[in-house]
């Protein structure tokens, strides 16, 4: 029977990085309404909140009792991440948090991702790849 550290090996490659799943993000059209629905609708507590380098903004929200995340992600019309809303799309990205930003990034790209915003082109935290069906991987530190 194979090791477990030879099941995690790929093949040449170093040992297999190690990813966190933190939360999933949700593309809104109107930052309040929505952070009312998700706190006065299903009891949601906001955790955290902020101003992204391109505009836009995001709250992150938790239920208590469960370790899941919640990202509410408004973006302006001027932002690189700005798309038109469709219904059925609002899934914006997952997010994971790893050790190594760019050996991450690299892995990834060789297991079939594509670059959305690499880390040279990042502001911030903003790296992301697409995974083979186009949902958005973004790598966080």
């Amino acid at each position: 029977m194979e090791s477990t550290r030879n099941l995690l090996q790929g093949r040449g490659d170093s040992l297999f990085m190690k990813f966190r799943f933190y939360y999933s993000g949700v593309r809104v059209k109107n930052l309040e309404r929505s952070l009312r629905f998700y706190t006065e609708g299903l009891g949601m507590k906001v955790i955290s909140r902020g101003r992204m380098p391109h505009g836009g903004r995001y709250v992150h929200l938790k239920t208590p009792g469960s370790p899941q995340r919640l990202e509410l992600n408004w973006y302006p019309r001027n932002s690189r991440f700005y798309t038109k809303y469709n219904v059925g799309e609002g899934l914006d990205h997952l997010a994971f948090i790893v050790d190594d930003i760019q050996g991450a990034f690299k892995q990834l790209l060789k297991k079939g991702a594509t670059a959305a915003v690499s880390p040279a082109h990042s502001e911030g935290t903003e790296v992301y790849v697409k995974d083979p069906n186009g949902i958005w991987i973004e790598l966080l530190h």
